[in-house]
């Protein structure tokens, strides 16, 4: 399985973005979809994730402001960043669970300043 995540970018305060993670392989029709983000000296937080059925979660500090959603059809998972903040700065990285074993795409920088 591979996972290429794209989309991020340099982005103003209070504007927004949208990454995609598209994965390859054999992926299996349950599966779980989440998006990390990381940056130096913090631990890498959970964004939000979705499962194959629909069901969403999302970190405190993102709730009202991102939406993940995804494409089954092309294995695609998406993350909506609307009302961005200096403290979204991070590298994102997209994982997928499926049969007991953990995948990671190789992470795509957003970071948000004037």
């Amino acid at each position: 399985v591979q996972l290429q995540a794209s989309g991020g970018g340099l982005v103003q305060p209070g504007g927004s973005l949208r990454l995609s993670c598209a994965a390859s392989g054999t992926i299996f029709s349950i599966n779980t979809m989440t998006w990390y983000r990381q940056t130096p000296g913090k631990q890498r937080e959970l964004v939000a994730f979705i499962t194959s059925g629909g069901s969403t979660n999302y970190a405190d500090s993102v709730k009202g402001r991102f939406t993940i959603s995804r494409d089954n059809a092309k294995n695609t998972v998406y993350l909506q960043m609307n009302s961005l903040k200096p403290g979204d700065t991070a590298v994102y990285l997209c994982n997928l669970r499926q049969s007991a074993r953990s995948y990671w795409g190789q992470g795509t920088l957003v970071t948000v300043s004037s």
